[in-house]
């Protein structure tokens, strides 16, 4: 018998339980070793430099008064090429704040957006249970334009296929990180949230990766909730509101990545949060689906609810990701639904672009790749969508604390 004939006898032998788990076990295997590649030994993410232009952007001055304080000695000094273009790591542009803040004449502008006395933690949740919306693209990019714009944020990966903590270098089969669940679980071994929390490669920004044990929260809860001992399981959903408490001073912003999936995940996420971002690709397919998932939603917080829940949004809105404006049918369906749900949606779309996915391909955000590494007018286009989409997004928390 040839190797492969006896390979494939091994297969069909095997149950599909066990292939899978192979399988599994190999894909992850491979695209460690490709991460390992592509990233230092240690496999920890660095982050570029950012160039003038972007600077004046995130921070909310212009070119000319970054580098009138560079050529006065004042705030940080940035790295200069040998064509004289200046540049500044994100950690210097958190400085630059600190010192526009201190030394800065108008009064009207806000270079460190941090939380006041009596502003509420926002906690953004990205839903849909749909896959293939744009929900972990939305949760990624949202997360780092908030840091970047100088806002205190920690990410919640609350998906168990982990895409989000793997856009920021954690591979939680191989790296061995826990995830939400370790604070949220019904035993004597949850932990406490601040031991869970990770920093990123973004200053600012801190991350709770996922792992498959987050999947035990779903068949850990209907437990819970039929043992009479304990009141535990019967208020699931103030679990992650309660763990939140405990680094509330931490943050300003907290972006939740929830699972495509209506479950107890989404649920806790959903009552945990003070607002709802609903990503939907303008297809008709992708709307049914919406529709159905609104109404099995609905459905199910009314009750819950009624059992004592908070659902206390300040704002939800409807975002349109992957949109093509050469698309008739699209367009027609985003008009459809600005008919409808006219102050609900977003004014801006996050467009398709290949800039987004070629940045995935290595692990990458819009937001880390260099953008000499591909077509500029292309790279343009999709900073152009993020920056306007997340911006929009930032004006609303900021209007939530009454600024």
């Amino acid at each position: 018998m040839t190797a492969t004939a006896s390979a494939t006898a091994r297969e069909l032998q095997m149950h599909f339980e066990d292939q899978i788990l192979e399988q599994g076990d190999l894909i992850s295997k491979k695209l460690h070793l490709l991460s390992m590649q592509r990233f230092p030994p240690n496999a920890k993410k660095n982050l570029r430099a950012f160039s003038l232009a972007e600077v004046a952007n995130y921070v909310g001055v212009s070119q000319s008064t970054l580098k009138k304080l560079h050529l006065d000695g004042r705030g940080p000094a940035p790295q200069t090429s040998a064509s004289g273009r200046r540049s500044y790591t994100a950690a210097q542009m958190l400085e630059l704040r600190q010192y526009l803040d201190t030394h800065g004449r108008s009064d009207s502008r806000m270079y460190v957006p941090h939380r006041r006395n009596g502003e509420k933690l926002q906690v953004v949740a990205v839903v849909n249970f749909k896959g293939g919306s744009g929900k972990t693209t939305t949760a990624a990019h949202l997360a780092q334009y908030l840091a970047l714009t100088g806002h205190r944020v920690l990410a919640i990966d609350l998906d168990p296929q982990a895409s989000l903590s793997s856009l920021h270098g954690f591979q939680p089969e191989l790296d061995q990180v826990p995830s939400l669940y370790d604070a949220i679980r019904y035993d004597n071994n949850r932990a406490h949230i601040a031991d869970i929390i990770r920093p990123t490669n973004f200053p600012g920004l801190d991350i709770i990766p996922a792992n498959l044990d987050l999947q035990e929260y779903e068949y850990d809860t209907p437990l819970a909730m039929a043992d009479k001992t304990t009141n535990e399981g019967k208020t699931f959903f103030t679990r992650m509101s309660r763990a939140l408490k405990d680094v509330d001073e931490r943050y300003d912003v907290v972006v939740i990545d929830c699972p495509p999936q209506l479950g107890y995940l989404t649920l806790t996420a959903l009552t945990a949060a003070t607002s709802v971002l609903i990503t939907i690709h303008p297809q008709m397919l992708d709307v049914m689906s919406m529709g159905q998932f609104l109404l099995m939603l609905g459905g199910i917080l009314k009750p819950i609810r009624a059992a004592g829940a908070e659902v206390n949004l300040s704002w939800y809105r409807y975002l349109i990701t992957r949109y093509e404006p050469t698309d008739v049918p699209q367009t027609q369906m985003m008009g459809f639904m600005t008919t409808m749900f006219h102050e609900f949606m977003l004014k801006n779309q996050m467009l398709k672009s290949t800039a987004i996915s070629d940045a995935g391909i290595t692990k990458q955000t819009l937001y880390e790749v260099e953008r000499s590494a591909m077509n500029r007018g292309t790279y343009d286009r999709a900073i152009e969508s993020l920056d306007a989409v997340n911006s929009e997004i930032a004006d609303l928390i900021h209007q939530s604390w009454g600024r």
